[in-house]
This record gives C-alpha cells, structure tokens and sequence, in this order.
C-alpha cells in the first residue's frame, strides 16, 4: 500500500478549518464548487470536477466515516477511478498558537501508479486552495483551480 501525505498551516482556529472540510458550501470554496451531498457520519458527498469550458472531467464519492469537531475527518472512496475506490482520505487537525496544522492523508493505494503522481500534485494545490479560503475567504475550486497536465 502507498500513501499521499502533505501538511499545511492555515493561520485559523481548528473550528474554522473543520468547517471548510464538513460542510457543503466549505467544501465547494475551495475543492470543487460541483459538491453535492451530506457530510453526516455514513452519508455520501459527490465531489464532481469540470473543464473551464464546463465539460465534467469526472469526479468521487466520498463516505463520511468519522468527524471529531475541530480535530478530525475520514472519508473512503466509495465510487470514482478505480484507483481511488477504498481508499480513505484523513484530515487531522492540530491547533499550534494562531495557526491549525492540517496533516492530510490519501491512504490505501493498492500501488504508486502515475495517477499517484498526479493526484499528489493536485492535493498539495487544493490544500493551498483551502488555506486562502479559510485565510482570505476565497479558494481556488475546480475548475478555477491550477492546471498541470492534460487530466484537467
């Protein structure tokens, strides 16, 4: 198995940063503004990602399995590329003074194929897209977010 693994500081409460992963409009700011869903424990989001000229690339659905407040967040692939089916994505969040270090996780590859590659990059560019929202009050979401290769 292969993991994704990033950390970033977002100079912010806990609260905040758990807000902007658990909610609908949070999540839409600055990952993919095609977000639909519920973030209850058990209860699927459906995160659908588009072209500038508004054709669907394609997208996840993510279970909710596990929310503690200000501290933590885990979904698993429940449907999307086949790479990406049962794996878990973790958000553990620790304040430090001003600032909530956000310590992420895309768990489970089965291998490190070049779609890894991509998604790594593409992860550490929306976690940059969460820190200006919760910072600033404006995320880059898909499909205004940066592109770097021909997947997107």
């Amino acid at each position: 198995m292969a993991d994704i693994l990033h950390q970033i500081g977002i100079q912010s409460s806990s609260d905040k940063v758990y807000q902007a992963l658990t909610t609908r409009e949070g999540l839409a700011a600055w990952w993919t503004r095609d977000t639909q869903g519920n973030s209850d424990i058990g209860e699927t989001i459906r995160f659908r990602f588009h072209r500038p000229d508004g054709s669907e690339i394609g997208g996840f659905d993510m279970r909710v399995r596990e929310l503690d407040p200000a501290r933590l967040v885990r979904w698993q692939v429940v449907d999307g590329p086949e790479e990406w089916i049962g794996t878990t994505i973790r958000w553990e969040l620790r304040q430090a003074g001003d600032y909530t270090n956000v310590l992420f996780k895309h768990q489970d590859w089965r291998e490190p194929v070049e779609f890894m590659h991509h998604c790594s990059t593409k992860w550490a560019i929306f976690l940059m897209s969460l820190k200006s929202f919760v910072e600033t009050g404006k995320g880059a979401p898909s499909p205004d977010d940066v592109k770097i290769d021909e997947w997107n």
